[in-house]
């Protein structure tokens, strides 16, 4: 990696042009890699930034610092990997390209690209070093992108009496869910419907790992749904947004939190619902089932494993799946297997859910038949929360789930969250683009040459104006039009500019 040359930043997404320069291609899913070590007299410093060209701004450069080493509390010894997401500078580019629309619509909500945030993936190693001053050897990689990477290898710097290693790094998609919720397995229902919901939750861990680890099975346990509130698999005190997620003045914001540091038992008291967990082990025996507490219970020293919350669950517990999962433990079988039980549970619990939503907001589309090449397509009728309460009596979630309790309830909290916001802005502009596309279709197979003998020179030049957008829209955000209609409708429009008066089509040239 380091033999490399890095190009002009200018043409890193090339690729897409037909680019052969390594880096451009390679940084279509990494932004950098960083190399942070610890400096008697700094603290914390980047030594190396690759490609050398990358522009990060100090705070962005402080907070790599600070969140690429475990918090002094966690006493990592030898080699620790973990992960932790910032946001980026105010500055950066607020929307995205045609390659990473194509790539967002292609990819799960999981791992869709994200503009807003850096997601970092530490590769930490500390190992006693009676040459250094400080008795310590401390060194950090950091592959640091804007969307979610998979695994990614990188070659090891030879170092006196450090063993090579190779550098995994697990994406949401490969965590050991069962590894992750083994301690509150008897509660993965009540965890379901709070990260479901958005609720603002702490989890505290004695690792970055498990801190980071723990908040990404949490983010990816409502999949297919995407979570659309923030979180942060690594918290410190050094984080930038500290202070406004650590104000009592307001209500804690919708996020989930992973932390490590003794201090936040205190400062996150007033979170609604705190997850503090013990040593992660890997047994044949079954782990202990941490237990929930009444908030208000919570000491400010208190650092036993629990759930914290005065949150009641609207679903009753799945008893056969938990039942399940216990004897799996008790036959020892393979995590693995115990992951792809719990995954596949809450995949088919969350599509259970959002089935209903899903047919109802497709009833809101328009009919096809309403669609006319002389008219603005037709708008989507609003989402009228009692009209998709009644469809739930004949259409909802029990066609699918055995699991019995209040689902009008869930629904009408869940409609008062940030991911509904967020799922039905994405379905709603997913409907308006197919809304264009039928509409551009329509235009397509209509005689326009026909319709504008009757029109006026003002009427002719308005479509004329309003063709070139609907074509500029459909390249710009590659909408799945047949290539050969696309192409009609620009020789449509070519021949009704030449069918104008001379000064008008220069105009329109």
């Amino acid at each position: 990696m380091e033999s490399l040359e890095p190009e002009s930043r200018s043409r890193k997404h090339s690729s897409a042009l037909g680019s052969a320069l390594p880096w451009d291609r390679f940084s279509a899913w990494l932004e950098c890699v960083c190399v942070v070590t610890f400096d008697l007299e700094l603290g914390q410093a980047i030594e190396l930034v690759y490609p050398r060209d990358v522009r990060l701004t100090e705070k962005e450069k402080t907070s790599i610092c600070y969140l690429s080493f475990p918090d002094s509390y966690s006493g990592c010894l030898g080699d620790t990997q973990f992960s932790f997401r910032i946001r980026q500078s105010m500055g950066r580019k607020l929307s995205l390209n045609g390659a990473e629309e194509k790539y967002n619509r292609d990819a799960p909500v999981v791992l869709q690209w994200d503009q807003a945030h850096y997601y970092g993936f530490v590769y930490f190693r500390q190992v006693k070093d009676c040459t250094i001053k400080r008795g310590y050897f401390q060194k950090v990689r950091i592959p640091s992108k804007s969307d979610k990477v998979g695994t990614s290898p990188l070659k090891q710097f030879n170092q006196k009496n450090l063993l090579p290693a190779p550098m995994v790094i697990p994406t949401v998609n490969e965590l050991d869910f069962f590894r992750c919720f083994q301690q509150i397995l008897i509660h993965i229902q009540m965890v379901w419907e709070l990260m479901l919901l958005g609720e603002p939750i702490i989890v505290m861990a004695s690792s970055p790992t498990i801190s980071s680890d723990t908040v990404l099975a949490l983010i990816s346990c409502i999949a297919p749904l995407k979570y659309c509130c923030d979180y942060r698999p690594y918290f410190t005190i050094h984080d930038n947004e500290f202070k406004e997620y650590t104000t009592r003045t307001q209500a804690p914001p919708n996020a989930v939190l992973g932390v490590t540091n003794p201090f936040f038992i205190k400062t996150f008291q007033h979170w609604s619902h705190i997850i503090r967990l013990g040593e992660i082990k890997m047994s044949g025996d079954l782990p202990k089932q941490i237990k929930v507490k009444k908030l208000m219970k919570i000491r400010t020293l208190d650092t036993k494993p629990g759930i914290y919350t005065s949150y009641r669950t609207f679903l009753h517990k799945d008893k056969t799946l938990i039942k399940r999962l216990l004897k799996g433990i008790q036959r020892k079988r393979p995590s693995e297997v115990q992951s792809a039980i719990v995954r596949r549970h809450l995949l088919e619990l969350t599509q259970s859910f959002i089935i209903p939503l899903e047919r109802y907001v497709a009833s809101l589309m328009p009919l096809q038949r309403t669609i006319t090449a002389w008219k603005n397509p037709p708008q989507i009728r609003p989402f009228i929360q009692e009209e998709f309460m009644k469809t739930l009596e004949h259409a909802g979630p029990q066609l699918t789930s055995v699991l019995k309790g209040d689902w009008v309830g869930l629904y009408r909290r869940f409609i008062k969250s940030p991911n509904f916001d967020g799922w039905f802005r994405m379905r709603h502009q997913e409907m308006c683009k197919k809304l264009e596309i039928l509409h551009l279709e329509v235009l397509c197979q209509a005689d326009l040459l026909k319709w504008v003998r009757e029109k006026s020179e003002v009427e002719i030049v308005d479509l004329v104006l309003k063709l070139r957008e609907k074509l500029i829209k459909a390249r710009v955000h590659q909408l799945p039009v047949r290539e050969d209609l696309l192409e009609k409708l620009e020789l449509y429009v070519q021949t009704v500019i030449g069918s104008l008066p001379d000064d008008l089509q220069v105009v329109l040239h």
